[in-house]
């Protein structure tokens, strides 16, 4: 995909000849859209409204949903050729039985062995095999039900807006972009969690239409996060609409029966759909605490909400923003990565997935405790937050890396400090004088009491090392 992407981008004319960028960045680009990726090393303006379309097909292609519809395409193609073939194994069986009329025992022993044979062969019976079939072929349209309503839908939608919107209408005439194949490109791109956008800016031009960030907010989280709770749903509807055999059979087996990673049961669904909820929670409520009068400067009330939402939910690997993001704090920043770095359905669960297995209370209560990895970011972003004006006023000393340093220095028991030094002060401070200690020896006395905390959870770090066993990764 990407080298074909690659091929018809070089081939396809750019908007401006004289800006036209070379042959490694256009592969770069290619691999980028068919990664999901929106990494960029082009402006995206340089590209045609054909080369647009190149990157939208190969989006679409490389989003995860497209490729899990592909699979169960796959298994469905292999099942009926397997089908197919036993049922001609069984006619040809029935055949040389009926020509075989002695009417003696001979002949029931040749059906008997006949039958061992075919029961060897294949063990599952050829009734419930077609009803696996019929399972995954209904799946099949489910899923293909979702991606093409998404996608209409939004497109319309996105379409709508921008011709209803004189602003968002002038930025794309200004910009030269065709209102359709912005609304189709920017619809792939948020659904196949990659992000690109056909504006330089990305999605900074429209910080201000709160309604386009609402529309494109729902098909960020279907095409990523909530994508097991909607499908889920729609399986659920579907068999209670239809009471068709084999929908039944979905809702009831689910991710067992059909081999399908997307389908999770419906405890399952419930608890992402609310670890969801709560991480976009804890951003949003970060983000509008430290940028309310920062990054955030400007906008009204609701559009600083908006905005908020907007970043919170593309931090789960969709990638469009609003915001300039080296604006923002340290300690959002880190959350952010923290965020990039968990898989797409990660989920509080304090359950076993085997229901028959008892658990004591206190085995439930220590499987709900975090994981290392889990607090030493939560301890990495408050001591941002507390030294947060000096990250500001004084960034090549006090910077993520030495605090991230510094913690897990104090977490791990060892010693080891990135230091300060005077001569690094971008604004010297004639007072400043250096001193053989360590970086925290620089820091407020809240952030010295956090540190403290850390070294006493570093040094009984042996209590809580089977934390995070109620995370579910996967």
């Amino acid at each position: 995909m990407s080298c074909a992407g690659w091929g018809l981008l070089v081939a396809l004319k750019v908007r401006a000849p004289n800006r036209r960028p070379r042959g490694i960045d256009m592969f770069f680009t290619a691999v980028s859209a068919s990664t999901v990726s929106s990494m960029s090393t082009v402006e995206m303006e340089v590209f045609s409204s054909g080369q647009l379309l190149v990157l939208t097909a190969l989006m679409f292609g490389g989003g995860e949903v497209f490729v899990s519809l592909v699979g169960l395409a796959s298994k469905w193609s292999k099942m009926r050729k397997q089908i197919k073939n036993r049922s001609r194994r069984v006619e040809s069986h029935d055949g040389d039985i009926e020509l075989e009329t002695t009417g003696d025992d001979a002949d029931a022993d040749s059906r008997s062995i006949t039958s061992t044979v075919t029961e060897e062969n294949d063990d599952i019976p050829l009734d419930a095999k077609i009803l696996r079939r019929n399972a995954v072929r209904s799946l099949f349209f489910i899923v293909l039900a979702i991606l093409v309503v998404v996608h209409t839908v939004g497109t319309v939608a996105v379409a709508a807006y921008v011709y209803a919107a004189p602003g968002a209408r002038q930025t794309l005439r200004r910009k030269a972009l065709n209102v359709w194949i912005f609304s189709v490109f920017t619809t792939v791109s948020t659904f196949s969690s990659c992000g690109f956008m056909p504006t330089n800016e990305n999605m900074m031009v429209f910080s201000r239409d709160v309604p386009l960030q609402l529309l494109l907010v729902p098909q960020a989280l279907v095409g990523n996060t909530l994508f097991p709770p909607v499908l889920s749903a729609c399986v659920w509807a579907a068999a209670a609409a239809t009471r068709r055999e084999e929908v039944v059979e979905i809702a009831r087996k689910g991710r067992e029966a059909m081999g399908y990673y997307h389908l999770f049961p419906a405890r399952r669904c419930w608890m992402l759909a609310g670890t969801v909820v709560c991480f976009l929670a804890v951003q949003v409520a970060l983000v509008c605490a430290m940028e309310w009068g920062g990054a955030l400067r400007g906008l009204s009330a609701g559009e600083k909400v908006s905005n908020a939402l907007f970043l919170a939910v593309n931090s789960r690997h969709t990638g469009e923003s609003t915001l300039d993001l080296s604006t923002l704090a340290a300690a959002i920043l880190v959350l952010f990565v923290l965020m990039m770095y968990l898989p797409p359905y990660t989920t509080w669960f304090p359950f076993e997935e085997d229901s028959k297995r008892e658990h004591s209370t206190e085995d439930q209560l220590r499987s709900t405790i975090l994981s290392q990895l889990s607090y030493l970011a939560i301890f990495v972003i408050a001591i941002c937050i507390t030294e947060r004006r000096k990250l500001k006023e004084d960034p090549l000393n006090f910077n993520v890396l030495s605090i991230v340093v510094e913690v897990v220095s104090a977490y791990g028991n060892v010693g080891f400090s990135m230091g300060y030094s005077c001569s690094r002060q971008i604004n010297p401070d004639g007072l400043c004088a250096d001193r053989w200690t360590g970086f925290a020896g620089r820091w407020s006395d809240s952030g010295k009491l956090i540190l403290i905390v850390v070294m006493f959870f570093g040094r009984l770090k042996k209590f809580s090392l089977k934390g995070g066993k109620a995370w579910k990764l996967n």
